[in-house]
């Protein structure tokens, strides 16, 4: 339920991202791309001749108070004209991102980036800062692309860039104006849990429970806060391909039953 392509920051593309699926002999994914949709059909279309099932998902950008909070949409309808603008305009922001950061590197030494050799590592315009550290990476600045953070693109350091963000309310919204639902991404390393009950308030459905790379206490922890708020159960690898070597499709699995829970929230929503 949780899977990121070529799209946005991941390095597979959606059939690809399809045939690992089916040969972990999964039954469902979801595509869930930052700020963008564009992978959603090409894995459909991918996974027809498979019988995989691909739900509509996707990771919307929001900010609270400084601290990055990644809200997952899911089952939202795809034609909606108002979420359809507003990812157009958070995948601008992001162009837009990656113009000032190569301008601030210039004023370090950085001289030899373009625009065009950030955009020609994504598939769509949902560029970003790992982008940005591939580009620095092969150009001889860094030998690695977590060096980029630390002495270039990470918050305090030279060419840093904001992002630009809605609130987490915001983007609850937005995903139920689409038919969709809302659920909290991996709470456990964003740690901001004192703002659950708020957003529980504004609608949040789901709290994303089971993530790669973490016990079985905090697991419980946060099993534990779902039921108390009546907030659905999901899970997923995060899966970025080769851009994250610690995680991969299907190393987080959920039972369907729990998919069908997120189905008949959806349902209801539109009813």
């Amino acid at each position: 339920m949780h899977i990121h392509t070529h799209f946005s920051d991941g390095t597979s593309s959606p059939r690809e991202v399809v045939e690992e699926a089916v040969q972990a002999r999964l039954g469902c994914i979801a595509i869930t791309d930052h700020d963008t949709v564009d992978g959603i059909v090409p894995a459909r279309e991918a996974a027809a001749s498979f019988g995989l099932e691909v739900l509509a998902g996707i990771e919307l950008s929001s900010e609270d108070a400084g601290k990055d909070v990644h809200i997952l949409g899911y089952l939202f309808d795809l034609a909606h004209e108002g979420f359809q603008r507003a990812v157009e305009q958070f995948q601008q922001a992001r162009t837009d991102r990656i113009h000032r950061m190569i301008e601030k590197l210039k004023t370090v030494g950085v001289d030899n980036i373009t625009f065009e050799d950030v955009a020609a590592l994504a598939q769509s315009r949902a560029l970003g800062r790992l982008h940005l550290a591939t580009v620095l990476k092969a150009k001889g600045h860094i030998n690695d692309v977590r060096q980029a953070f630390p002495r270039y693109i990470g918050e305090g350091a030279p060419a840093y860039e904001p992002k630009f963000k809605i609130t987490p309310e915001g983007a609850i919204d937005l995903i139920h104006q689409a038919g969709g639902i809302a659920v909290m991404a991996h709470p456990m390393v964003t740690n901001k849990d004192e703002i659950i009950p708020r957003l529980v308030e504004a609608g949040l459905d789901g709290l994303e429970v089971y993530y790669p790379n973490t016990s079985g206490t905090v697991i419980q922890f946060y099993e534990g806060i779902a039921q108390k708020h009546g907030l659905l159960r999901t899970g997923g690898s995060d899966a970025h391909g080769k851009a994250k070597r610690n995680t991969w499709i299907a190393k987080t699995m959920i039972p369907y039953d729990l998919v069908d829970r997120m189905k008949e929230r959806a349902a209801s929503r539109m009813s």
